[in-house]
């Protein structure tokens, strides 16, 4: 059950879209939010000795009061009236800080807003956003755009059927039914590793198997790319939630490495939500 989430901001609007959906999850779990902005420290506090550059520390100042400003004006928002949120300011590197604040708060999931314009292939190629997302050791829902009402009722969860790839679909089969919504299992075959049908279904017997859950329908998706499948399944279902299993470089170039086409970013604009493996 979640019960401390932390949402990293920089005050932009996908952050705030992050936000929102924090709050309404932290409404239906009871839960609390920690809303985490980090400011890097300027290099003459680093590397120089302590506070001798004086000339520095008045711009840091300056951008922790306009921090605290902002979570002010933010506390405001009628969508976090009814929520408990502790907002922190801290100087330190983005990547780092989060990691740190997750084991210190003992945070049970992290929601972050996805930026560029090409959202989704952006949000997995480079940035202190992939960082988080491949060596995160609890959940990481990322979201695209706002969500005024956000309920999953098709949740599509790729597996590629290796048995490492369980504990994150028993996560996802918990997040299913907490939030009453119908798993979508999706194995996508490609022409540079096609498997027949009764090799798919061998592997998906075995799966079961060790997964020690009730069969789940496999839905088996033919394309040129997995990253390409997984959309368009997604887009076909008119998923909710699209949720898939990591850990560290193998697990997001297994899924995302390889370029999508401008068509189908855009229509990566749903949630996306990585469990680590």
């Amino acid at each position: 059950m979640i019960k401390k989430i932390l949402v990293p901001t920089d005050f932009s609007e996908q952050a705030l879209s992050a936000l929102k959906v924090a709050a309404q999850l932290a409404s239906r779990y009871n839960a609390e939010i920690y809303l985490l902005h980090l400011l890097e420290l300027p290099e003459v506090l680093i590397d120089g000795p302590s506070f001798q550059n004086k000339s520095e520390l008045p711009e840091a100042l300056y951008f922790m009061r306009l921090a605290h400003k902002r979570f002010k004006e933010l506390m405001e928002e009628p969508f976090l009236k009814k929520v408990k949120v502790y907002e922190t300011a801290e100087f330190d590197g983005a990547f780092e800080g989060i990691m740190d604040y997750v084991h210190k708060y003992e945070i049970d999931a992290i929601i972050m807003g996805s930026h560029g314009a090409n959202g989704f292939q952006e949000f997995f190629i480079g940035s202190n956003t992939e960082k988080v997302v491949r060596h995160s050791e609890i959940p990481v829902l990322v979201i695209k755009s706002e969500n005024p009402d956000f309920k999953i009722s098709n949740f599509v969860f790729a597996t590629d059927l290796n048995e490492e790839n369980i504990p994150a679909l028993r996560n996802a089969l918990k997040l299913a039914q907490e939030e009453k919504a119908e798993l979508h299992l999706v194995y996508v075959n490609t022409p540079n590793k096609f498997k027949t049908t009764p090799e798919i279904m061998k592997d998906c017997h075995s799966y079961f198997d060790k997964l020690e859950e009730p069969r789940k329908k496999l839905n088996i998706y033919n394309e040129v790319s997995v990253e390409r499948g997984i959309l368009n399944f997604a887009e076909y279902i008119k998923a909710d939630l699209i949720g898939i299993g990591t850990h560290g470089r193998k697990g997001l170039a297994h899924f995302f490495n390889g370029s999508l086409s401008e068509d189908l970013v855009n229509h990566a604009k749903r949630p996306v939500i990585t469990y680590k493996i």
